[in-house]
């Protein structure tokens, strides 16, 4: 299961972009990948097929997997483990460092 969804602002733990902030854009729970807003762009060469895709370089927001992420809590001002707290029949996700709602 993928604690993290989209909307939801992280910060890099691993890799090029470690200790960067940034929004998910989009959650890939089957694959346990997010993309995110303003990182992890590539450059992608194409050439016209048709009339709807446009040719030339064109950025491309590439997938981090989830491992490398952690979602970001205001509370403590860092990575928050996520842990998950019933109230009145309703999950709330909640930093385990701190106890404020994420």
């Amino acid at each position: 299961m993928m604690k993290i969804k989209k909307g939801d602002e992280i910060i890099v733990l691993a890799g090029k972009f470690r200790g960067e902030r940034a929004k998910v854009e989009a959650a890939m729970p089957a694959s346990d990948q997010v993309v995110l807003d303003s990182l992890n762009i590539s450059k992608r060469h194409t050439r016209q097929a048709g009339t709807t895709m446009q040719a030339g370089i064109i950025d491309k927001f590439m997938p981090l997997h989830v491992s490398n992420v952690a979602l970001w809590c205001s509370g403590h001002k860092g990575p928050a483990r996520v842990g998950v707290k019933v109230d009145e029949g309703e999950k709330i996700r909640v930093c385990r460092k701190c106890g404020e709602t994420l």
